[in-house]
């Protein structure tokens, strides 16, 4: 089997998404399928080269809805060399140039709408909203009416998307999605490079500096806790896109807790692997996620989450007991964080224990990849 992805950037700075297709491709690899990725990426990226996957890269896109008129060309001459076609993400052209093409051709094309019908986008970004109405009958609308069908991560998100858009006709599966084991990779590293966190206990942030993440609560949460430990730390580590880290910098000096708080960007390969095994928690309280790479990630390092019940794979963690979960506000936030904080050793020890054996059972690649296999052979009938 033949599967191209296309996403409209495989910079890894854009988060889970194209991590996740990356993460999948070498178990997909061991079921003999072959991946390849067309995105509207420089020719010249430096990320190209170290991504695994042969990625072509058509060039930029124009504007914010990254319009590539060399797309549609390209998916003529080459689709019918695939046997599916997998859009990443929604509101971006290249799903409307699939469907352009794909739609008077004999290759199925699915969609992975990766959280973005979630209605949270609707209730706090209503005018944005109401651009995306304007294209939504001619564009989105039909990407998804017409795709063999559109994968959600987990049911959550399945049953959130029914409530962005009133015209909503989709053939709806639930596949699963992860990543591959850690490598072997120990924390003394990420501590090394900050000598300061020697003997912290580490509460690990590792995500976009965005507001749906929830950063802003958790400094304030954070201020809450602080006091009960003086070896706790916070690590508020990732890519800031928006501009938003000096902003949050200047509410941790106002709380308090500026000194208690490392920012060290965007981490990628070992040292993000360090970071896991730093860390004692990982914490992430976001307003909407549809699955969240990074928290299986964490699963899989045998670190306890303490994430929102917007992180729509909540209840399966609930479930297997591998972390704690409550409101995305300062309040829930803070109830989490006590709750690990009272934990016997004993008893983290165990929620360890569960958290890799939920990684294992829900989250591995092997897992996602035989069911995305699965699907596509079902759906392409």
């Amino acid at each position: 089997m033949r599967l191209l992805h296309l996403i409209s950037s495989t910079n890894p700075a854009d988060g889970g998404p194209i991590e996740g297709i990356l993460q999948l491709a070498p178990a997909l690899a061991e079921l003999g399928v072959d991946v390849e990725i067309v995105s509207s990426d420089p020719p010249d990226a430096p990320w190209l080269a170290s991504s695994g996957v042969p990625i072509y890269a058509l060039g930029p896109g124009i504007l914010t809805y990254s319009y590539n008129p060399r797309l549609v060309p390209w998916l003529r001459h080459n689709a019918a060399q695939y046997d599916a076609v997998i859009v990443n993400g929604l509101w971006q052209y290249h799903g409307l140039a699939t469907w352009r093409t794909l739609r008077t051709m004999d290759t199925p094309y699915f969609v992975f709408s990766h959280g973005a019908l979630d209605p949270w986008f609707k209730r706090h970004y209503p005018l944005k909203h109401l651009k995306k109405w304007a294209y939504w009958p001619w564009a989105e609308y039909r990407v998804l009416r017409d795709a063999r069908a559109v994968m959600f991560t987990c049911d959550e998100e399945r049953l959130l998307a029914r409530q962005s858009f009133w015209l909503y006709r989709v053939n709806e599966v639930v596949t699963s999605f992860g990543t591959s084991d850690p490598p072997l990779v120990g924390g003394e590293a990420f501590v090394q490079a900050h000598p300061h966190l020697q003997g912290k206990r580490i509460i690990l942030f590792l995500s976009r500096i965005h507001q749906k993440k929830g950063c802003d609560l958790l400094l304030d949460a954070f201020s809450q806790v602080a006091g009960s430990d003086g070896r706790l730390h916070l690590v508020m580590a990732g890519p800031d896109q928006i501009g938003w880290a000096a902003s949050l910098q200047a509410q941790a000096k106002r709380l308090g807790i500026d000194r208690r708080i490392t920012w060290p960007g965007m981490l990628q390969g070992d040292m993000k692997w360090a970071a896991f095994q730093a860390a004692e928690v990982f914490c992430l309280p976001s307003h909407t996620e549809n699955f969240g790479i990074v928290v299986a990630e964490a699963l899989g390092c045998g670190k306890p989450v303490l994430i929102s019940n917007r992180v729509n794979i909540w209840r399966e963690i609930e479930a297997d007991a591998a972390g704690f979960m409550d409101e995305d506000t300062v309040n829930g936030t803070v109830i989490s964080l006590r709750r690990w904080l009272a934990l016997h050793p004993d008893e983290y020890a165990d929620m360890c224990a569960r958290a890799r054996q939920c990684f294992a059972s829900r989250f591995h690649a092997q897992r996602a990849a035989a069911r995305l296999v699965e699907i596509i052979e079902q759906q392409a009938r």
